[in-house]
């Protein structure tokens, strides 16, 4: 089964270390990543969160484009709760304008953090406490309005236009890990990504069934699904669980309210789990994809074959930017070897 490569990024902060640098170190891989021949490169979105710096995805989008020759740049994602509709459109369209036909926007219905950090964000307190998916459908509505499909005759925004004029919004996936993204992206004829790194679901439902109801649009004339997975290819399984370490901890430390920067293998390894903690630690290992190159390859094809993914998109995340950069360098070059050998 044929696929592509892409990458996907939070800009991890690790203890020692600052968040100005881990944006550095970002795009120091979008680099890495153009030179090796990935399909595209995502950011995040993130607020309150020690351990992660990339809270303004479509602030980095720019300096990753203008980084970077050929590879596709977006947004994995926008989460729309957190933004008005006709601002998420101009900065887009202003990002279309600079970089034509390079630019992707990935869109969630989830705020992706906390409700109190949600509710500032969007300067509401009566916000506190919901979900803010509950309001996708008009806002995603208002988006695609504001994008292009105009409003009816009689909508307040009706003679509102978003700036700069007839730039058009660039291809939209919709983000997810339920079928709900799913069966409203093949409705529309939209991109359907699957956040396989952080859910325990197994997407293959959701992703077949994406393709199987999907139905033709000026952007996609056909099913586009991108699977994302939390991938560390080491030297050996030993060295690979060693990376690994850092990012298990932090897990922990985040899913017991207690979210740090990412620490050391030094002393995630050294840590003494209690029993919660390690059942939340194991539970984080058995999302992961980790070892040496010929198992990782083994690995992402087998699920790429299960899902019928058409793009792998890999996140790596580990204490050591060094350690980072040669992981996505032992992937490219292992699914390079294998494509010679096929």
């Amino acid at each position: 089964m044929e696929f592509k490569l892409s990458v996907l990024d939070v800009s991890p902060v690790s203890s020692g270390s600052s968040g100005a640098q881990a944006l550095q170190n970002t795009l120091d891989l979008a680099r890495l990543a153009d030179r090796l021949g990935y399909e595209r490169y995502w950011l995040a979105e993130h607020h309150n969160l020690p351990s992660i710096a990339s809270s303004s995805p479509e602030v980095m989008i720019g300096h990753v484009a203008s980084a970077t020759e050929r590879i596709q740049v977006g947004a994995g994602g926008i989460m729309l709760p957190n933004h008005a509709p006709l601002k998420v459109v101009e900065t887009f369209n202003v990002l279309q304008a600079l970089h034509p036909g390079r630019i992707d926007l990935g869109i969630g219905r989830a705020p992706g953090t906390d409700p109190v950090t949600a509710s500032a964000l969007r300067r509401s307190k009566d916000t506190i406490g919901a979900a803010g998916a509950d309001d996708f459908p008009q806002q995603f509505g208002e988006m695609l309005a504001f994008g292009g499909d105009g409003f009816p005759e009689d909508h307040p925004y009706r003679s509102l236009v978003a700036m700069p004029q007839e730039i058009g919004l660039p291809p939209i996936w919709l983000l997810g890990s339920s079928g709900y993204s799913a069966k409203a992206a093949a409705q529309m004829g939209l991109g359907y990504a699957f956040a396989s790194h952080f859910s325990p679901s197994d997407p293959t439902p959701f992703m077949r069934s994406y393709r199987e109801d999907f139905e033709p649009s000026e952007s996609f004339d056909k099913p586009s699904a991108i699977l994302a997975v939390s991938v560390i290819c080491g030297e050996d399984e030993e060295h690979a669980r060693m990376l690994a370490s850092s990012m298990q901890l932090g897990w922990v430390r985040m899913r017991s309210g207690k979210p740090s920067p990412l620490p050391s293998p030094e002393e995630a390894m050294v840590h003494q789990y209690t029993p919660f903690e390690r059942q939340l630690a194991d539970a984080y290992l058995s999302m992961q994809i980790m070892g040496d190159t010929e198992s990782v390859r083994g690995r992402i094809e087998e699920i790429a074959e299960h899902t019928g993914a058409d793009e792998i998109m890999v996140t790596t995340n580990v204490y050591d930017h060094g350690e980072r950069l040669r992981s996505y360098e032992r992937l490219a070059e292992v699914f390079e070897a294998a494509s010679l050998r096929s």
